[in-house]
């Protein structure tokens, strides 16, 4: 056996990409303080599920329906002449 190696199934889900972020000194204290109290033992996988949960919510919010009444704009509001 090869170890904890993960066989993706799919070339493009294997993580190729590097995302580097800085975070000033109370940040990074409430980032260590979350993850002792919560038990996180991988803060990589925490951050990036952190960050895909809110882009994904985000998106989820934005995404127009079929019900939505849109708000007027300058282009579609009718002017009283």
């Amino acid at each position: 056996m090869e170890g904890r190696r993960t066989i993706y199934k799919e070339d493009g889900l294997r993580r190729k990409n590097k995302l580097s972020l800085l975070l000033n000194n109370r940040e990074m204290r409430a980032i260590g303080v979350y993850c002792s109290r919560y038990r996180v033992k991988n803060k990589s996988e925490f951050m990036r599920a952190t960050i895909m949960k809110a882009i994904i919510k985000r998106f989820d919010e934005e995404y127009p329906t079929l019900w939505e009444e849109s708000e007027p704009t300058l282009f579609n509001k009718r002017v009283a002449q």
